[in-house]
């Protein structure tokens, strides 16, 4: 789109968050912070919602206009119930809680009927179709074997096929993490079973980028700017000493396995964007909020699973630090100075 030299360009925002299960609560403190800074709803600001797992149940509360604050209890009072507390028991000479032992052999740790009984709560029977914002939603379609994105059917890509999906199971298939929860099985896409998109695309940041640049962003498409606000989850920062033995098993992994994997590719999506966003002829104005730094002696607390008092008090805590921190900085108001211009209704 061609504008004259006084024309201001037209802006399209994305706002992208990341996985990491009960962490989704630091996320969603820091934007607690930016809706009371602004006094807004973060809806009525980007464009475009993208989120995977705990970071997809954000973007699609977002994207009902539920407040953060609201996020925020959601986090509080159903943590407690999804993620529940294990003893531990001897197995295999080692000491392990139940909750490891059900991982190795007993069809994963969670039942998800809590999970969707509190999805339901704030969900209900709302529908893509609901949304008030282009969504993303990552999953990964085990029935297909490939990545598979939930998306509000826009008519820039001629889309007709998400629209109908549920809320309650695009939050289950985008948080059904392997050996957690069970995978989501959908009745509406004929009952193909779906996994926690973190196995590929734990920030989502690229996908949002991608759906911008083909549909949305650049020469003859409707605006002529991409601004882009990533959220981290709250991950392990810290690394480990060297000397650690080298042949582990599963045991020795336990949830490191996972952390590191989801953790590592959150980290190349943030250098690949803090590179990319530099070596084009696109307008695209890249921010990321990083984890906030974790000391060797709180990393217990700072599990996928882990939603203790505790934990809780701690994960709190670091995101209303990060985002009285973040609130401040002029970047943050420059996605607040104008609400979205991409209109769903």
């Amino acid at each position: 789109m061609e504008h004259d030299n006084q024309s201001e360009p037209k802006v399209f925002k994305v706002l992208s968050i990341d996985g990491g299960g009960i962490k989704g609560l630091y996320s969603a403190q820091i934007l607690k912070h930016f809706e009371e800074r602004f006094n807004c709803c973060i809806s009525d600001y980007f464009d475009l919602l993208c989120g995977t797992s705990t970071g997809g149940l954000i973007a699609l509360a977002l994207s009902l206009k539920i407040p953060a604050t609201e996020i925020c209890k959601f986090y509080d009072e159903q943590g407690p119930k999804i993620f529940t507390k294990f003893r531990s028991n001897i197995f295999l000479g080692k000491r392990l809680n139940n909750g490891t032992i059900k991982q190795l052999v007993n069809g994963g740790k969670f039942t998800d009927n809590n999970l969707r009984a509190a999805l339901t709560d704030i969900f209900g029977k709302h529908k893509i179709a609901d949304s008030n914002n282009l969504l993303c939603i990552p999953s990964y379609n085990i029935t297909e074997a490939r990545p598979f994105i939930f998306k509000y059917d826009h008519p820039e890509g001629q889309l007709n096929r998400d629209n109908k999906a549920f809320y309650v199971d695009v939050a289950l298939a985008t948080s059904a993490a392997p050996t957690y929860f069970p995978m989501a099985q959908i009745e509406y896409y004929d009952n193909k079973q779906f996994i926690d998109g973190g196995v590929w695309g734990n920030n989502p940041t690229l996908v949002g980028y991608l759906e911008a640049l083909q549909y949305f962003v650049g020469k003859e498409k409707k605006f002529d700017k991409l601004k882009i606000l990533s959220i981290s989850s709250l991950s392990l920062t810290g690394g480990k000493p060297t000397g650690l033995k080298r042949n582990r098993s599963f045991l020795d992994w336990k949830d490191e396995l996972f952390e590191t994997s989801f953790t590592g590719q959150s980290f190349f999506t943030h250098f690949f964007m803090s590179k990319i966003a530099g070596l084009n002829d696109l307008d695209v104005d890249y921010v990321r909020i990083p984890s906030s730094d974790i000391s060797s002696s709180q990393e217990e607390l700072v599990q996928l699973d882990v939603a203790t008092p505790d934990a809780l008090d701690l994960i709190r805590g670091k995101g209303n630090d990060m985002g009285d921190i973040w609130r401040k900085k002029p970047e943050i108001e420059e996605f607040f100075k104008q609400e979205k211009l991409y209109k769903i209704k």
